[in-house]
């Protein structure tokens, strides 16, 4: 394990992850928790919202599994500016719900998705899959994730002015630069047009329709 979690300089790679999050584009929730009946994010969405904005900066990233105290996974998650090989990274050490592949991989998963949201600065909606990594899920848990806040379960003064439109609905959430989008689900592929009116935009890496909250009084 990495004794410092970044190197002596970093001014150049600070610069190149500002514009990183300044284009970052919130996490699609792409899956449903079963036992906590929520969506998320998964690693897969994590890394298509910000593979490009890394890759554009010239940004390479790594994560890597190191050994750490007996019935934990330990993760090294780390950024690397390519011209000036200055890093910073980041340790996740997390206990394994049971110690076979399976319960390896479901950590491993979880640790890289968080691992990587973190690093970047990706803000994500509020989930709570982390049953899938957690020993010992239990009635009490499921409860405390069922009495969490949605972002879309109570009412919100930035979707009040938006069309409404059957088949569609809307929730906030908060971008990595700090701004806060508006998403679409639903029945949107058939209501484009209205969407598209209302100043939305389809992400097609995403797979999601999203505008910024303050763009709102324009549409």
């Amino acid at each position: 394990m990495p004794e410092t979690y970044c190197s002596a300089e970093i001014a150049d790679l600070a610069a190149a992850m500002v514009k990183v999050q300044q284009a970052l584009v919130p996490a699609c929730k792409d899956a449903e928790n079963p036992f906590a009946k929520s969506r998320y994010a998964t690693l897969n969405s994590v890394i298509e919202a910000c593979r490009d904005a890394l890759i554009a900066n010239g940004i390479w990233i790594v994560q890597v599994p190191v050994p750490v105290e007996p019935g934990h996974l330990g993760l090294i998650t780390k950024l690397v500016h390519a011209t000036t090989g200055q890093w910073q990274a980041s340790l996740m050490m997390m206990p394994l719900p049971k110690a076979d592949p399976q319960g390896y991989g479901s950590a491993l998963t979880y640790a890289r998705r968080y691992g990587l949201a973190t690093l970047v600065g990706l803000v994500s909606e509020l989930d709570d899959d982390a049953v899938a990594a957690t020993p010992g899920r239990n009635r009490s848990a499921k409860a405390a994730s069922a009495k969490a806040p949605s972002v879309s379960s109570a009412p919100d003064p930035v979707l009040s002015g938006l069309p409404r439109i059957d088949g569609v609905t809307y929730a906030t959430v908060q971008a990595g630069n700090g701004r806060t989008c508006i998403t679409a689900s639903g029945a949107t592929q058939a209501k484009k047009a209205f969407l598209q009116e209302a100043g939305f935009r389809w992400d097609a890496g995403r797979k999601i329709w999203w505008r910024y909250a303050e763009s709102q009084a324009a549409a």
